[in-house]
């Protein structure tokens, strides 16, 4: 499977620029309303948010670093890697959400949360769309970065975008449900 690699830094940025429009909607929301819990071990919007801030903490700063760092010139295509194309599928939302435990640092479940999380992740989502500017200058298949759960393992730039902004995505939609339900 191969990419067009404009198509896809076209595709992350409408999902982003998406994400970001979600999240400037939930600015107008109540305390009460982002707090809501569907159950008790179910995460309120202002947690979906809080989990990608976390996440994004990480990445954002791991992906301008290597394409600050980079001499690489953009490929028309991008070809991902077998375990970077797997981790993205898997952040992909299915009909119903598939459960996944998370890592204790990045899981803010019962954390006391108020709207900066919110403008917080509307910051990121900002920040993720000047990435992707910057990424159509280099090469999405040559840089590689690091991940959150290992140093031993790389992923190919074109597959941590997909990873993070699929992830996004994920508890995106997690937090539209959570909302759509009260």
């Amino acid at each position: 499977m191969k990419f067009s690699t404009s198509e896809l830094l076209d595709e992350l940025k409408n999902r982003t620029r998406q994400h970001l429009q979600y999240a400037e909607i939930l600015i107008s929301k109540t305390h009460e309303e982002l707090n809501i819990r569907p159950s008790s071990d179910s995460w309120s919007i202002l947690e979906c948010l809080e989990h990608l801030n976390r996440y994004g903490d990480f990445y954002i700063p791991e992906i301008k670093d290597k394409i600050t760092a980079s001499d690489t010139t953009p490929q028309p295509f991008f070809k991902p890697g077998m375990l970077g194309n797997y981790f993205a599928k898997s952040m992909l939302p299915k009909e119903k959400l598939n459960k996944m435990k998370t890592l204790k640092a990045m899981n803010p479940i019962h954390s006391q949360l108020n709207k900066e999380v919110v403008e917080e992740f509307i910051r990121q989502q900002k920040q993720l769309l000047e990435l992707l500017e910057k990424a159509g200058n280099v090469d999405l298949q040559k840089i590689k970065t690091g991940i959150s759960i290992s140093k031993l393992i790389r992923l190919k730039l074109g597959d941590t975008f997909r990873f993070v902004i699929y992830h996004n995505e994920r508890h995106v939609v997690q937090a539209k449900r959570v909302l759509e339900n009260n």
